[in-house]
């Protein structure tokens, strides 16, 4: 048998010879002017780890007793593309990224939008990039917005075959124009804007397994030679920025295995990537190869445990904190319970790690704030859902008032859902007051359905709808429940 990201790959080829020359044509269009799309509709995805053909109504026998490893709707997927979402209060827009699809179909369109928070609306969804046929949430997008306003948006790439874009928008704050600035090999995107300085650019690279890389570009589009951060048989990683400080998270993948993904890393870099140290300041010579390091946070593999990153923040006092779910198995099922959600704070000189809940899945994802009045928030699909194996699940609201040593759940944010909510992520520079706080998108994981789009405000009081069809140029997103 193929694993899944073997045959993933053998896809992935096939993918390319077939819609690379299309695909290459609308990239070397001049036209600037973005079309729209007439709706907010997520993309549906499965890895495709079936053993037959679908049976019964629109669903698969899976490999595995529990379902695919992870499908369904992956709009907002994956928590190593970051950020996808950021507040402009210039403009008073949220705006935000997604992976939608070609009238609800398996058709990948790398989307933008916003939402106008004086006016309570959003605009038609803009394309900024047709996949030509590609359907994989691997591509979905990433955004950057520089001191000017301009919006950059990093199409990402996969594997070694499918390139990664950036594009670059012809006017401050606007989504109609946008220019093509370059074609990378960029995997899993996470741009940082540093003001008066460019943006440095965090990525993945396929060059030995799954390879963390730097680099910075300056604002007229130029950048210089990858840097390689590190090269342990393959990472992944979650990264944030404030300031010029840029952190990031990573794990580990034994014999360049990702299902084997364990250890937990933490590096930052305070002058664009010239240097990098660890977290008590011990600097760093990329690229990382020997995984027993200065930058090591938790070998998780001493435990026998797999490690998947979800968030990482600073608290008040500029100590790193990191949002992780742990769990005993790769595949779905109770088999890998217990699925812990783990929060990994650094103070007095050492990482402490509390636990938060437990969920069913790995790739349940979630974000986790440190708000200015102490309180730390962790927004995530952490409860059962309609399906309940399957990736994502109903989504609820967890608060801690001493920083992180005992965690409450303040709320449920849906309830008694049709499909499973997943891939909850954060808006970058948001108000602890604003209406779009985080977002997220449904789905079935255990078969193909339509998957709509959500946001509501921090404390999960107020959850909005996306309008899944537009008549008009404008509307007004649907009120879904107001939560006491």
């Amino acid at each position: 048998m193929v694993c899944s990201h073997g045959l993933f790959l053998l896809i992935s080829v096939f993918m390319m010879v077939v819609s690379g020359a299309t695909q290459a044509a609308d990239d070397s269009s001049t036209d600037t002017l973005k079309p729209k799309d007439d709706g907010y509709r997520g993309i549906w995805f499965t890895l495709g780890q079936y053993t037959d053909a679908p049976y019964g109504k629109g669903s698969w026998k899976s490999f595995w007793d529990y379902g695919d490893k992870y499908s369904g709707g992956l709009g907002t997927y994956t928590a190593k593309h970051e950020p996808i979402a950021i507040y402009a209060p210039a403009v008073r827009k949220t705006f935000f990224c997604y992976g939608g699809s070609k009238k609800g179909e398996r058709y990948l369109y790398n989307m933008i939008s916003y939402y106008d928070h004086e006016k309570d609306r959003v605009p038609k969804p803009t394309i900024v990039h047709d996949k030509q046929g590609v359907n994989d949430p691997h591509d979905n997008a990433t955004l950057a917005i520089d001191e000017a306003g301009h919006i950059w948006v990093y199409v990402a790439g996969r594997g070694r075959i499918r390139p990664g874009f950036v594009y670059k928008s012809i006017q401050p704050y606007d989504i109609d124009r946008f220019e093509r600035i370059s074609s990378d090999e960029i995997c899993y995107p996470q741009p940082h804007a540093i003001p008066g300085e460019g943006i440095v650019e965090l990525f993945t690279k396929y060059t030995n397994g799954r390879e963390l890389y730097w680099n910075l570009r300056q604002l007229d589009g130029s950048r210089g030679e990858d840097q390689k951060l590190a090269g342990m048989e393959g990472q992944y990683q979650t990264s944030y920025h404030e300031g010029t400080r840029v952190i990031t998270a990573f794990n580990r993948h034994p014999q360049h295995a990702p299902d084997r993904r364990t250890d937990l890393y933490y590096l930052e870099t305070r002058d664009l990537g010239k240097t990098w140290q660890t977290v008590d300041g011990i600097p760093i010579t990329p690229p990382l190869v020997d995984p027993k390091n200065p930058a090591l946070v938790k070998a998780y593999s001493d435990d026998h445990r797999l490690v998947y990153m979800k968030s990482i923040t600073l608290d008040k006092d500029g100590n790193p904190v990191i949002l992780v779910v742990t769990s005993s198995d790769h595949r779905p099922g109770p088999q890998g319970d217990p699925r812990n959600w783990e929060v990994l704070h650094y103070k007095h000189n050492q990482w402490n790690i509390r636990h938060v809940t437990t969920s069913t899945h790995n790739y349940d994802t979630g974000s986790i704030w440190v708000e200015a009045n102490g309180t730390w928030r962790v927004a995530g699909p952490t409860e059962p859902g309609p399906q309940c194996w399957g990736g994502g699940g109903e989504v609820a609201v967890w608060t801690s008032r001493d920083q992180g040593k005992t965690w409450n759940k303040a709320r449920d944010v849906t309830r008694n859902s049709p499909r499973n909510h997943s891939y909850v992520r954060r808006v970058s520079n948001a108000d602890p007051e604003s209406p779009f706080a985080f977002l997220w998108a449904d789905g079935h994981p255990d078969k193909l359905s339509i998957s709509r789009l959500y946001f509501a405000n921090r404390d999960g009081t107020h959850v909005r709808q996306l309008p899944y069809d537009m008549e008009e140029d404008f509307a007004t997103p649907k009120w879904i429940q107001v939560n006491p």
